[in-house]
């Protein structure tokens, strides 16, 4: 089956055998394979060995399945009616330990090839490509390099580059791209202390810095004792210098031969040139026995076993919670068709959504904080099956444990209601037949799901067909056999191969992991003579230097490139429609005529600017409370069901954004703040799906404590987890609350570091209070959830005063017959809001705002100023450095050639500094036009002082570097690339939405992309001149080890000193300590 990460949806009451019915009439337009399609796919090349032709019909494809006749290579090749073209190719790479070669030569091999001698041709193709996606992925047994683009001269040259990368890389002859990209040690003087510096080690630090990654590996690890699972594909940071060069070329010379590869196509291209192009590389390759097929696990006794314990990395004065799990190898051979969708639908049954069986027992439970483990994992050769809790007590460990086991075995004995197993399997169907890949290329997808067959040698295309196993099921089911009940006395109940992972808190573990490190290379410096030393240092600076050599013109010159010819001039508009406020209809109706297929996309948003200031941060439970509490016509469980049973899915968020042009800075105070909601259904289901909006909107249960307790729970473990993983995001948050806007003030108090650590206070609130909370949730509805008067809405249409804006409008996406159908229920809708009271009142928070500004701002800020460079100390090995303030002011003209500039930033100078010479996983810039707010920030970074001298320096960098015209063209292509990147309809619809609430108009957009065109090196010294300023008024914020926020502090200027503290912890509590407990409540 084609895997898709959606929005949670869930069902309905009934008699399952009376609601088999059948969602594949509701699409089975889309789904016909046309002969002329056929026909076309079918295509001969004497190079190739024609193996099997096939038809997708689900989903309108057809292709061919070929061996190239010389090399061995396999190959498929798809004809689809989308100009979203994809290529890739994958190898079979199973590790024998845990070095990271497969994961380091993922990365390595795209640094230079034999047709392409450039350093980093993956860079140039970020840098001046149309592309959509381009990347690389490690596997734990393969390794995949896709490509997608909707230029076809574009695709070509990305096809190329890739094919030359892994056929012919520069890194099997360079040992400095294994010291780049993998590792090497470090010395700039022979009496300093030893180090390691890698692009790989250091991500991998970071990523066993999270207790997540730590937990996946320990299990995987455990599952898989006696096959290629049973190492770590990515690199343990303590096994990665082990790697040999000779090891690292001989892995490459094993397993990148075209004999182990599977070659995919996919798109509305020429199929013959597609193999023409392929073989031009292939055909210097002779076939060869490769040996790379991954080993079934044998099933093993391991039930009785003790628990594997794992240490992970907490901060001192944390509560010691642990984590604990349960887990199963599910198969020890292939699975058929029908069983690996029952297990499909067996998962979300049993932890799809929050009133799914198992998942609702354990949240229930209060024995943790929140559900782990990820349930169903099927991307390997053989599924496994993981469960449990965060965030637990040590002494209920073994309680988490019995109750996971307590409650399969009531499972397997009663069987799940039929209305459960109705809601499952729509909401599976629903997404099958919809094919919403959201913002991945539908050919990546097709492709990843078929490699799940491929690269085990079975057949490739059971990966992706649904209708025969999914009849079979229904039918199953429809004659009541007990279908989930059988899978799980088989593959849990009567499975001993499982094992229980603990993951142990450990304060002291970060501080003795990094003297550990240092002591090893005290000990590995001191057995190293003085010669072996100067190598070091030799070969630190030769590295060096040839990181900050520049390509010659002859070699840059080898690499295809697109020109302005290519590219479009001309904005690309969405068919769209607005049907203005009447008396009668007092809302805005947009609407959009595209080919969806039978399905109707619904967004309604409503204004919630009306309510107090000091209900902000309680925004993000009302939402959950709307979706996951009940109504007054359905509990929880009954409302999850029928949302998943009738609909393609419900959510509620919320649209916070600027107004105004794109080439202007908005006003502060004139900005979007409304609660969305949004619903997908066929047309015989939309009277339910409005319906349904009734019922979330204006009967949801605010009164569910129990609840409300359970999701500020789970929202705490889950904030606190992020912290460690997106520690580049929150400092990004950050930095935009000392903006000093309402929005940036919001993003802060609900999503960021404050959120983080309120989270204890709103659950201890939640549990010890709650009338109060209730009584805000309460109020926060009474102030959305109001019917608009055509004054209020013509108004605020017109109107530029602060914070106006309509208080309804819907978005319709789909066909016309859709359109007309959801008309009446709008209206419906609209009907069942409240009258505006007088408990609405006429303020906004916007009027608030500007009143209590600096009284709000200094909540975020306990003990400093909005000015303050901060540090916040996490237990990580890798740090996450941000820097960023205001490039323009509110009105001030922004040209879109800024979006040229901060491009060629990322994809240049601080690509370079920060991660090839800094050895970071990332560093970018980021620049928004709409506050005018521009930010530099950096990813599992080992450094953090020198990252600071970077950011300080990229002003100086443009100024005095003298751009090439072929630069600025690549940054410019680019830039427009990332304008016209291939969108659903759906997503055409919602995207036009947001154009129109943000007041952006089609000839904005046509005068950004002129500027765009019309980049010149001015720009790059004007945009200079404005960094070399925000050197001077800019902040630093960190998240880091208390070593390095420490350390660098030591290294640092005065002015760039940062005021440290733990990231974690109760806010009030730090601001009592310092201030008294003045910003109680």
């Amino acid at each position: 089956m084609i895997s898709f990460t959606s929005s949670m949806v869930v069902g309905r009451r009934g008699i399952w055998g009376q609601r088999v019915a059948n969602l594949t009439r509701q699409f089975a337009s889309s789904s016909a394979v046309s002969a002329s399609s056929k026909a076309a796919a079918v295509v001969h090349h004497p190079s190739y060995e024609r193996l099997e032709d096939f038809t997708l019909p689900e989903y309108g494809l057809t292709g061919s399945i070929y061996s190239h006749r010389k090399s061995g290579a396999q190959v498929i090749s798809v004809v689809a009616p989308d100009d979203n073209k994809v290529f890739g190719i994958t190898f079979r790479t199973p590790p024998k330990d845990s070095t990271g070669v497969p994961h380091i030569l993922e990365h390595s091999v795209l640094c230079g090839s034999k047709k392409f001698p450039v350093k980093e041709p993956f860079l140039d193709l970020l840098k001046g490509s149309l592309q959509n996606f381009l990347n690389a992925m490690t596997y734990p047994d393969r390794t995949v390099y896709p490509v997608a683009s909707t230029n076809t001269k574009d695709f070509y040259n990305l096809m190329h580059v890739y094919l030359d990368a892994v056929l012919n890389p520069r890194a099997v002859h360079d040992p400095q791209v294994l010291q780049q990209e993998g590792w090497h040690y470090e010395l700039d003087d022979t009496k300093q202390p030893l180090s390691i510096k890698g692009v790989v080690y250091n991500e991998m630090k970071g990523v066993y810095s999270s207790p997540d990654a730590l937990m996946g590996r320990a299990t995987q690890q455990a599952l898989f004792p006696h096959n290629t699972y049973g190492v770590d594909s990515g690199g343990d940071p303590h096994r990665i210098p082990d790697l040999t060069f000779d090891a690292f070329k001989q892995f490459h010379q094993t397993y990148y031969h075209p004999a182990n590869s599977r070659v995919f196509f996919y798109g509305n291209d020429d199929p013959l040139q597609r193999l023409v192009v392929l073989d031009e590389y292939l055909r210097d390759f002779d076939r060869i026995p490769v040996t790379s097929q991954v080993q079934y696990q044998p099933k093993l006794q391991l039930k009785d076993q003790p628990a594997i314990q794992v240490p992970f990395p907490i901060s001192p004065g944390t509560p010691p919670k642990h984590m604990v799990t349960l887990n199963w190898l599910l198969n020890d051979k292939e699975l058929s068709a029908k069983d690996a969708l029952a297990l499909e639908v067996l998962d979300f049954l049993l932890l799809g959504t929050s009133t799914s069986t198992l998942r609702k027992a354990l949240v229930e439970s209060n024995l943790g904080e929140s559900v782990t483990g990820g349930g169903l994992s099927d991307e390997l050769l053989q599924a496994s099956f993981s469960v449990g809790l965060k965030g637990v007590d040590a002494a209920n460990k073994d309680q988490v444990l019995a109750l996971i086991n307590t409650k399969l075995a009531e499972i397997a004995r009663t069987g799940f209601e039929a209305d459960a197993i109705e809601a499952a399997i729509n909401t599976l169907e629903f997404r099958l037949r919809e094919f919403n890949t959201g913002s991945y290329p539908k050919g990546l997808l097709v492709m990843l799901s078929m490699m799940k067959k491929w690269v085990y040698d079975q057949r490739p295309t059971d990966a992706i067909t649904f209708e025969a196993p999914l009849k079979a099921l229904k039918e199953e089911l429809a004659a009541g056999k007990p279908v989930f009940q059988s899978l799980l006395q088989q593959y849990f109940l009567h499975n001993d191969h499982r094992v229980v992972v603990e993951m142990v808190p450990d304060a002291e573990l970060e501080a003795r992991e990094a003297a550990t490190e240092a002591k090893r290379l005290e000990e590995i410096k001191a057995t190293l003579s003085e010669a072996d030393l100067e190598r070091i240092v030799t070969e630190t600076q030769a590295l060096r230097e040839a990181q900050e050599r520049p390509d010659s013109p002859e070699a840059r010159a080898t690499l295809p490139r697109l020109g302005l010819d290519d590219i479009d001039r001309q904005a690309k508009d969405i068919p769209s429609a607005v049907q203005p406020a009447t008396p009668t209809r007092p809302y805005t109706v947009l609407t959009h005529p595209l080919q969806t297929n039978g399905i109707l996309y619904v967004d309604m948003v409503l204004d919630y600017s009306h309510v107090d200031i000091e209900d902000i941060e309680y925004l993000p439970l009302f939402s959950r409370m709307l979706m996951e509490s009940g109504t007054a016509r359905y509990d929880a469980t009954a409302l999850s069901r029928r949302i998943g049973a009738h609909t393609g899915g419900i959510s509620v968020s919320f649209q916070n954004d600027y107004r105004g042009k794109i080439t202007e800075v908005s006003d502060p105070n004139d900005a979007q703040l409304y609660l969305m909601l949004r619903g997908k259904a066929v047309e015989e289901k939309l009277p339910i799906l409005f319906d349904l909006f009734g019922e979330i909107a204006l009967r949801a249960n605010l009164n569910n404590q129990k609840r409300a307790v359970e999701m500020l729970r789970e929202s705490k473990n889950r904030k606190e987890a992020s912290v460690l993983s997106s520690g580049h995001s929150f400092a990004a948050a950050r930095l935009g609350a000392k903006s000093g806007s309402l929005l940036g003030y919001m993003g802060e108090l609900t999503g960021g570091l404050t959120s983080v650590r309120r989270a204890g206070d709103l659950l201890t609130q939640a549990e010890t209070n709650w009338p109060e909370v209730q009584a805000r949730l309460e109020r926060i509805r009474a102030r959305v959830m109001v019917r608009p008067s055509l004054s209020s809405s013509s108004s605020a249409s017109a109107s530029t005063r602060s914070g106006a804006q309509e208080a309804m409008i819907i978005n319709l996406t789909g066909e016309q017959s859709l359109v007309n159908a959801a008309t009446p229920l709008i209206q419906q809708f609209y009907e069942q809001l409240p009258a505006a009271t007088t408990s609405v009142p006429s303020t906004t928070l916007f009027t608030t705002w500007n009143a209590k500004k600096d009284e709000l701002l200094s909540t975020l800020f306990p003990g400093k100023t909005i000015a303050s460079h901060e540090g916040y100390a996490i237990p990580s090995m890798v740090n996450y450095v941000g820097f960023g303030g205001a490039l323009f002011g509110p009105g001030d003209r922004v040209s879109g050639s800024t979006s040229v500039v901060t491009r060629y930033l990322s994809t240049g100078y601080m690509w370079d500094h920060v991660r090839v010479l800094g050895g970071a996983y990332g560093g970018f810039a980021r620049f928004s036009e709409s506050s005018g707010r521009f930010a530099y920030l950096s990813y599992r970074d080992p450094n953090l002082a020198k990252t600071l001298d970077v950011y300080h320096h990229a002003g100086e960098h443009l100024s005095e570097t003298e751009v090439a015209s072929e630069e600025i063209l690549q940054a410019i292509i680019a830039s427009i690339g990332d304008l016209d990147s291939p969108m659903s309809p759906d997503q055409q619809g919602f995207v036009s939405f947001s154009r129109y609430l943000g007041g952006v108009t089609l000839q904005d957009r046509q005068d950004y992309r002129d500027e765009i065109l019309r980049t010149s090196p001015d720009d790059f010294k004007t945009l200079a001149a404005k960094l070399k300023k925000l050197r001077e008024e800019g902040h630093v914020v960190v998240f880091g080890s208390q070593q390095a926020l420490e350390t660098a502090n030591q290294e640092l200027d005065a002015k760039w000193k940062m005021t440290v503290e733990p990231a974690f912890g109760n806010m009030s509590q730090n601001v009592a300590q310092e201030e008294g407990d003045e910003h109680e409540g």
